[in-house]
């Protein structure tokens, strides 16, 4: 062999080598930007954010005003659930371009697409083409214990769909928890996280439900363990009663816990039946500040 075809063949090793290279810090800058990923260093860090449904009485453009005015980096965005107009409006009039637009506007980052209504796969390009995000929905109903496991396959098996959408459009698709569905408790978690090899999927966790079946949310927390995409601050009571720092629940220890299982995502204050916007913008001012200070409690930190 000559030296001349030795080295043409080492040059194009070593463009081939570089091409992959680059190609996989491609693929590794796009996974960051669709998954927060914070310094592992340090204490653990807190960062909020807030669902649009908490405004559903205004257009997008006021909720997205309330929720950067009140200090959260992010917004979850809701489709028609309970009316909320939000999702669907943005996808007619404002697409993919228009949202990025507004989010800027107000210096908020695009968390989630709430899509009980409507499903994942009518704005998973919306979802992607705004910048990628959580696609969150429920489950089916309830399996008998003894089939929990079986079911519970056969459920994400059949979420093969969703997640090749999830793939192609840099996003998520996170399953919540409700009282008589087949992910209620921490032992259904445990069986889903089991089930589940894919990295784009995985559980929005509601404590308001697990609450409701009297669960302890830390062993919830502790089951969905890296898998949980999506945290609702959200506790079992009536009205207001449901936000962070209105209601009885002590939120220091579900903050510990998702500080042990080093939770990579937003922290999301919510209720259900959200008063007008004047009445719900002191209340989330207030549960803001609760779970700052219960952040520092847990673990000597708020953000």
């Amino acid at each position: 062999m000559s030296d001349g075809h030795s080295q043409g063949i080492h040059r194009r090793e070593f463009l081939a080598r570089a091409a992959c290279l680059a190609g996989a810090a491609v693929a590794g800058a796009g996974l960051l930007r669709a998954r927060p990923v914070w310094a592992a260093d340090g204490p653990w860090k807190m960062r909020l954010s807030a669902s649009s449904i908490d405004f559903s009485k205004a257009p997008i453009e006021q909720a997205c005003e309330r929720i950067a005015a009140l200090g959260f980096e992010a917004i979850d965005i809701w489709s028609a659930h309970a009316g909320c107009p939000h999702l669907d409006d943005v996808q007619k009039r404002l697409g993919p371009q228009g949202l990025k637009d507004l989010l800027a506007r107000h210096s908020l980052k695009l968390y989630a697409f709430s899509v009980y209504s409507g499903g994942y796969p009518k704005y998973a390009e919306l979802l992607g083409g705004a910048g990628g995000g959580v696609a969150i929905h429920g489950a089916p109903g309830a399996a008998d214990p003894k089939d929990l496991a079986a079911k519970m396959k056969a459920y994400v098996d059949g979420l093969k769909g969703e997640l090749a959408l999830a793939e192609k459009y840099n996003s998520y698709v996170a399953i919540e928890n409700h009282g008589g569905s087949l992910l209620n408790a921490p032992d259904s978690f445990k069986a889903f996280a089991d089930a589940n090899p894919n990295p784009r999927l995985g559980i929005a966790l509601a404590p308001y439900h697990v609450q409701a079946a009297g669960k302890s949310v830390e062993e919830a927390i502790a089951a969905c363990g890296r898998q949980l995409l999506f945290f609702y601050a959200w506790q079992n009571a009536g009205g207001l009663k449901q936000l962070p720092g209105h209601g009885p629940t002590d939120f220091t220890p579900w903050l510990a816990a998702l500080a042990k299982i080093e939770y990579k995502w937003y922290v999301n204050p919510f209720m259900h039946d959200e008063p007008p916007p004047d009445e719900m913008a002191p209340a989330l001012a207030k549960s803001r500040d609760y779970l700052k200070a219960c952040c520092e409690k847990a673990v000597g930190t708020a953000k």
